[in-house]
């Protein structure tokens, strides 16, 4: 479904001369320019590659724009998911405390309360 598809590294990356709004119009109307002209267009210029590169970009971009709302909708249904079990966690705790000294689950709760203990301070060393 999306042949082509290549894999950059980090270097490659930053290399590479990269195509913003700006020049991506330059780069429509000189593909569009050439193909109008091709007489002037030497064998060794691959105008079909590129514009099959067009092509191939025009493709692209709906499908990078859906899965970027898709990513989006999994982040935020990920965090609504880990809100949700912390209230429940929190309030399950809340009743941890209130009624489980007499349920006998206080060690329970000391081990489900680790979470929220903090680290003893370390005494700063005296001066020399």
């Amino acid at each position: 479904m999306l042949p082509g598809l290549v894999s950059l590294s980090p270097d490659d990356r930053r290399r590479l001369t990269k195509m913003g709004t700006k020049s991506e119009v330059f780069c429509r109307q000189a593909l569009s320019v050439l193909e109008q002209s091709r007489q002037i267009v030497p064998p060794s210029l691959d105008l079909p590659g590129a514009q099959q590169d067009l092509r191939a970009l025009d493709r692209l971009r709906p499908l990078l724009d859906r899965l970027q709302r898709l990513a989006e909708r999994g982040e935020d249904t990920e965090t609504a998911l880990g809100t949700d079990l912390v209230a429940f966690a929190l309030e399950g705790f809340s009743l941890l405390k209130v009624s489980g000294k007499n349920q006998g689950l206080d060690g329970l709760r000391k081990e489900v309360s680790a979470r929220w203990a903090k680290g003893r301070r370390e005494a700063a060393a005296p001066s020399a």
